[in-house]
């Protein structure tokens, strides 16, 4: 097995804490929604669901797409996909509907621009019985992340997460700045 390591930023959310805690498992198919050009998520996701898996690594900035796949091909991690989207557009994002074990979105809900939209998208790609984790910052100050006014408390998160394809599971624990939400999607709409 390869021995990944991160430089940046598992201070703030150590990325293999994260999935282990939401049950990634060999052979899942997982996409990090705006995934960013470290890769915070995309490296660690390819080592855990191996070879039979599939990461797909989704941003709206084709120059973050170079930079992942750049990395992805120096740590020798041939199960990552680039994925250019607009995670705001439903219907936008090229992965077959209803294909994915998981799905993530970190740090990125409290700058979309069509939240409702974005919501529809995840629970769109995401299989029956899936799991979709919404990670945002704690609205309280750090030395570190969006403005205090810019963050959403987990209650706002839950409210603009509404849907009625997915479960609310449980908040979870994601470090200092952090916090998680959980979530299944469902095979019909909850009433």
């Amino acid at each position: 097995m390869r021995t990944l390591s991160i430089h940046s930023g598992t201070e703030l959310i150590n990325p293999f804490k994260l999935l282990e805690r939401v049950g990634i498992r060999q052979g899942w198919n997982v996409a990090d929604m705006g995934c960013g050009a470290i890769g915070h998520f995309v490296l660690p996701a390819a080592q855990l669901v191996g070879s039979e898996g599939r990461v797909y690594a989704v941003d709206i900035s084709r120059d973050v797409l170079e930079h992942v796949d750049r990395v992805a091909k120096q740590q020798q991690f041939f199960n990552i996909q680039t994925v250019w989207s607009d995670m705001d557009v439903y219907g936008a994002t090229r992965i077959d509907p209803g294909t994915l074990d998981l799905c993530l979105l970190i740090n990125n809900l409290y700058v979309s621009q069509n939240r409702a939209a974005c919501i529809r998208e995840l629970a769109r790609l995401t299989k029956p019985g899936g799991r979709i984790v919404i990670v945002e910052w704690k609205a309280t100050a750090t030395p570190i992340g969006p403005p205090e006014d810019h963050r959403l408390t987990p209650e706002q998160s839950q409210a603009i997460c509404q849907s009625p394809y997915l479960e609310f599971l449980d908040e979870i624990e994601v470090g200092h700045s952090h916090y998680g939400l959980l979530y299944e999607r469902t095979a019909e709409p909850t009433s």
